[in-house]
C-alpha cells in the first residue's frame, strides 16, 4: 500500500493505491487520523488506484468518515475503480460518505 497525503487550497488529499486489506489498514487508518487531526476544510480520500478493498479496509473508511464528522470536516472518496464503487454500494455507504469520480483535467 501507497499513502501519499497532499494539502489543498480547500483541505486534504490522500491518495491510496495498493491493497486496502487487513494488512495494510493500520497504516491507512493512522494517516487517515493524523491528517484529521491535523488540517481542516474537506478531506479527500482517492481510490483511483486501489486494486482491493476488503471489510476491513470498508472499516477504515468508515471510521474515517465518523472521525471527520466528529471534528467538523467532510470526508469524500474520488475515483474509486467500478469494483470498489460497487462494494460501496453493496455496503450502502454511497449513502452516507460522499462519492465523486476521478478528477476531471482541462486540456491545456
Amino acid at each position: 500500500m501507497q499513502v501519499t497525503v497532499q494539502r489543498t487550497d480547500v483541505g486534504d488529499e490522500v491518495l491510496l493505491s495498493g491493497r486496502l486489506d487487513g494488512r495494510s489498514a493500520g497504516e491507512v487508518r493512522d494517516t487517515l487520523h493524523a491528517v484529521l487531526a491535523a488540517g481542516s476544510g474537506r478531506l479527500v480520500v482517492d481510490l483511483s488506484g486501489i486494486e482491493l478493498l476488503d471489510a476491513t479496509g470498508l472499516g477504515v473508511l468508515v471510521g474515517a468518515h465518523r472521525r471527520a464528522r466528529l471534528t467538523g470536516r467532510d470526508l469524500i472518496l474520488r475515483g474509486a475503480p467500478a469494483r470498489v464503487t460497487r462494494l460501496l454500494r453493496r455496503a450502502r455507504l454511497d449513502r452516507v460518505i460522499t462519492l465523486e469520480p476521478a478528477a476531471q483535467f482541462a486540456p491545456a
